[in-house]
């Protein structure tokens, strides 16, 4: 491996990585080295193919079909198979050697034996071999141009139960399954090879079919059945490029797939098969949407559809005709059709649309908060700032909370007229909490932090109550001039934390700690905070990791 090195693994793999996969090295079996690679098995929740390829300038690339692995990541497995093979250049250059002689050997031994002799071995071991039995049967039909074989095959390879319990394909069995249902793609594109490709894209709509339908019993965890649906789609899009198929069935077919589950399965654009189908089956493919939409107006995937085709188009009506047969209660459609008529530069049916979803809104606190941006942000380019103020205010008065608010002063700041607005804004928050006790209370004290306005803040936390964050906050912005208080508000917070354990609440207390001196520095009384720390110490001299904290911050 080149001088491979733990700490050119570590900086491969990572720290978590690297250190996860010093526990698997006494995993790792069946080393095998080939001309720049190496391959072993690892023991893990279930045993994973690992392969090491070492390149130029020391750089160590590898493959894992562990879930981390078939992120592209360098998983642990991998590591694991590293720190295997360091010291051991000599046997790897053996083992390599040795590798090429048993593969010269039997290449040797099988060109040597008879035509008999070799049927024979064939025989034997596809008896011994299920797998290498039915691959080998189904390349047998293919040469044959036995479709009624190959179909029956695929309906093999498709089928989840040898390998469900009770009609589920459990995560320990979905890659075997997944693997087997994976030939069925070579099915496809030996039948497209031998020059039948209408029969291949037959047979790759079944299979697609078929597919969707068992990944539904399968737990598919790492992805593999969505990407034989993906190979699935692009066998069948090549044998529709050599087969050139009736336009309009096509089309039908496209449709009817777009419609059915499937389609999240293969992810198949009907606008990729474009050259295939053109004008007459383009035509078709957007009659045929249409139908689909008019049955079904509320239907996501008819609607995505009509969306889709009538976007290429540049169609634009009847993208608004499409989002308006189903409007949203919250405006949210109302907003998508106002963008979509922006783009194209219709600006007064855009506004038109947006002040529409306001109206038929019938509560303005469940409204889409992108709407309100939305218009607003009309309002304000367009040189009407007191219909943004009036949007803000209806919007903050339907929706009580500190965004709004602040939404809220920004328009009236722009209109300059803040202060009246602001007074009627407490005012509707005041009798909140009057009515609604500390919930109410939390929204005025936030915003009455946010307008920095710390004595009314404390007055209404007071009087209201408020959440330990907000009693933080409050005591920060007031150190300088209430000490007095943050004082009272640091002490109980610490007393709190005091009755807890972990590194994370240590740092919280040590950060009070220092606030309390602050405040004592503040009122004069440092020889209070000397005799509250030795206290402190004393009591809570066990826990040691907050000890050592203290040491690092003079307490």
């Amino acid at each position: 491996m080149g001088g491979l090195t733990e700490a050119q693994l570590r900086a491969v793999a990572g720290e978590r990585s690297y250190e996860r996969g010093l526990g698997y090295v006494d995993a790792v079996y069946g080393i095998e080295v080939g001309d720049g690679w190496i391959r072993a098995s690892v023991r893990g929740t279930e045993r994973y193919e690992v392969r090491l390829v070492p390149g130029g300038r020391g750089r160590l690339a590898g493959t894992c079909d562990c879930p981390y692995g078939q992120e592209g990541s360098f998983c642990k497995h991998l590591v694991a198979l590293g720190l295997a093979l360091i010291g051991q250049e000599a046997d790897l250059s053996r083992g390599r050697e040795s590798a090429r002689d048993r593969a010269r050997g039997l290449d040797a031994w099988l060109s040597g034996l008879s035509r008999e002799e070799l049927l024979a071995l064939v025989r034997e071991e596809t008896a011994a071999d299920r797998q290498l039995r039915r691959r080998l049967e189904l390349r047998a039909a293919s040469a044959r141009g036995d479709l009624a074989g190959i179909r029956s095959r695929v309906r093999e390879l498709l089928d989840i139960g040898p390998f469900a319990q009770y009609g589920y394909v459990e995560y320990a069995d979905a890659r075997a399954y997944a693997d087997q249902a994976g030939q069925a793609v070579s099915a496809v594109r030996s039948l497209t090879g031998s020059g039948r490709p209408a029969d291949a894209m037959a047979l790759a709509q079944e299979a697609i079919g078929l597919l969707a339908a068992a990944v539904e019993s399968v737990d598919d965890s790492d992805g593999r059945l969505g990407q034989t649906g993906s190979d699935l789609a692009d066998a069948h899009h090549d044998a529709c490029r050599a087969a050139r198929p009736d336009p309009e069935e096509l089309a039908d077919w496209l449709v009817t797939h777009a419609l059915d589950d499937a389609a999240d399965l293969t992810d198949i654009d009907p606008l990729d098969y474009a050259d295939l189908l053109g004008g007459r089956g383009t035509a078709a493919l957007r009659r045929y949407a249409t139908q689909a939409w008019k049955a079904n107006r509320t239907g996501w995937a008819e609607k995505h559809l009509m969306q889709r085709l009538a976007k290429s188009g540049r169609d634009i009506d009847t993208v608004i005709a499409v989002h308006a047969a189903d409007l949203a209660p919250n405006g949210h459609t109302h907003l998508l059709i106002a963008r979509e008529l922006e783009t194209v530069g219709r600006a007064a049916e855009a506004l038109e649309w947006a002040e529409r979803g306001i109206r038929e809104t019938a509560d303005l606190a469940t409204v889409d908060t992108a709407l309100i941006d939305h218009l607003t942000d009309r309002y304000t380019r367009t040189g009407r700032p007191a219909d943004a103020l009036a949007l803000r205010h209806d919007h903050f008065a339907a929706r009580r909370t500190l965004l709004t608010y602040q939404q809220l002063r920004a328009a009236a700041q722009a209109a300059g007229c803040w202060s009246p607005e602001r007074e009627q804004a407490l005012t509707l928050l005041r009798a909140d909490a009057e009515r609604a006790g500390t919930h109410g209370g939390r929204v005025l004290v936030d915003v009455l932090l946010d307008d920095e306005d710390l004595d009314a803040a404390w007055q209404a936390a007071g009087e209201f109550g408020a959440h330990d964050g907000q009693w933080l906050a409050l005591a920060d912005h007031s150190r300088p001039t209430r000490p007095a208080d943050a004082l009272s508000v640091y002490l109980r917070l610490a007393a709190r934390l005091t009755r807890e354990t972990g590194n994370r609440t240590y740092e919280q207390l040590v950060s009070l700690l220092l606030s309390i001196r602050t405040c004592h520095r503040h009122l004069g009384t440092p020889d209070d905070f000397t005799a509250y720390v030795t206290d402190l110490r004393t009591t809570q001299k066990r826990k040691r990791n907050l000890m050592r904290l203290m040491d690092d911050h003079n307490l």
